[in-house]
């Protein structure tokens, strides 16, 4: 077998570049789908968001000062014979209180290493997302050339065929040859012209798919670059996908994420103890000095009280009516599910990367083989044309000798198309298929 070197130097598509002078390049649209993207875009909120989950779960731990303060009407009665300050009068207070954790039972810690971890899963998740954009622009990029190029070889059938029919009729007329000629090559003709409407219905899905993954149409799409150097072994590619795929590593850190949130489910059933310190003020005032207009005044007849006072907090849970071990258990259940989905992608990339290293082989061989038989298959139907003016070959073996041809030339651009596209999913399954190496030139 060839070595990989050797093969991704075979595969570079051929394609002519189509249209006017104005050309795009793969890198080019490579940038303009990672700007446009609103899936990616989507992503990139999802990790600004769990950044700020990890600034809420540091801020547990921080002091918290909080600021509170009532006014309102105060209304004595007594039943006593002499009682002093009776009866409705207006009254404010405020009060100012510090809270600082001091002792959680891990609970405090554990959150901020569940959220930390939840921003490494959420950028790995973003690099998956980046990759597999990547590859779907690439697809669409090279879907939009190969689709440009059959179309461009069956209007060439069908024009070969109009000259195979006139020339048969032409034949018929001067009884070289039999009716049964002329209609074998009309409905040949009749086939390619159907076959070529599905080719161009095929290019006009592909551009649709272009502007839905790239955000704008395709204009004269240049020929792509080589693909990037892939690995010598496939037991090379298995390893580096293990230890870069970017959905394996987002899968292993929710795994830590869901070991963290165990903490914090065991934390909430612990002892907590915080340090309070408060500072509050109260002032009455006596109904006679309220002015209208002028709010309460102050003077030394309106009593007042101040406080001052710091004090150890603690906060032991008794009994939740079983809600906070139904916590713990929920957790060690989440976390046995992501160890489960750990194991579920690790197969999925084995696969992915298996699939993608044969069918990049498979496509290299098939673009070989259909080099030699395009070029075998012009000899034949040239061959053949010259067979038939001195009446060796009939009208049909020309018309299956140029068929034979065109097909050649069809499964050469679906092979070139074919390992292009499995060398960069190959790339995706390894955690490599970056900006750089997926639009290199």
């Amino acid at each position: 077998m060839m070595s990989w070197k050797s093969l991704c130097s075979v595969v570079a598509l051929t394609l002519v570049p189509v249209g006017p002078a104005m050309a795009e390049t793969l890198e080019s649209a490579l940038d303009a789908a990672y700007q446009s993207n609103p899936d990616l875009a989507s992503q990139k909120t999802s990790t600004e968001i769990a950044r700020e989950t990890l600034e809420s779960a540091r801020a547990a731990g921080r002091t918290s000062v909080t600021l509170s303060a009532s006014a309102g009407y105060e209304s004595l009665d007594s039943t006593r014979a002499v009682a002093f300050d009776v009866g409705d009068r207006p009254i404010a207070n405020a009060s100012l209180q510090a809270t600082q954790p001091i002792f959680t039972s891990g609970r405090i810690s554990a959150g901020i290493r569940q959220a930390a971890a939840g921003v490494s899963a959420a950028d790995f998740q973003l690099e998956a997302q980046r990759q597999t954009l990547f590859l779907d622009a690439v697809s669409a990029y090279v879907n939009v050339r190969r689709d440009v190029e059959a179309v461009s070889i069956r209007e060439n059938n069908v024009e070969v065929l109009i000259e195979q029919a006139r020339a048969a009729t032409d034949r018929f007329e001067v009884g070289v040859v039999t009716r049964t000629d002329v209609k074998l090559a009309e409905a040949r003709l009749a086939g390619t012209r159907a076959a070529l409407a599905g080719a161009e219905a095929a290019l006009e899905a592909s551009r649709a798919n272009y502007v839905q993954v790239i955000g704008m149409a395709p204009l004269a799409l240049e020929v792509p670059p080589p693909p990037p150097p892939l690995p010598e072994t496939i037991e090379d590619a298995f390893t580096i996908a293990m230890d870069e795929n970017p959905d394996l590593l987002a899968a292993r850190e929710n795994v830590r994420a869901a070991e963290a949130a165990i903490r914090v489910a065991e934390g909430s059933r612990g002892p907590e103890i915080s340090l309070v310190g408060t500072a509050s003020a109260q002032q009455t005032y006596t109904e006679n000095e309220i002015s209208l207009g002028a709010g309460p005044p102050i003077s030394d007849d309106n009593p007042s009280d101040t406080t001052l006072s710091a004090v150890i907090q603690a906060r032991i849970p008794l009994y939740q009516g079983g809600q906070l071990n139904a916590d713990v258990r929920s957790a060690n259940l989440q976390r046995r599910q992501a160890r489960e989905a750990v194991d579920s992608i690790e197969r999925q990339v084995r696969a992915g990367v298996a699939q993608a290293w044969y069918g990049y082989a498979a496509a290299v061989r098939s673009i070989e083989a259909s080099e030699a038989q395009v070029e075998a298959a012009e000899i034949a139907y040239e061959g053949a044309k010259e067979e038939l003016a001195v009446g060796v070959r009939t009208t049909l073996d020309v018309l299956d000798q140029e068929q034979e041809l065109f097909d050649a030339r069809l499964a050469l651009i679906d092979a070139e198309r074919d390992a292009y596209v499995s060398a960069h999913q190959l790339l995706r399954q390894m955690g490599r298929l970056t900006l750089d190496r997926a639009g290199a030139s």
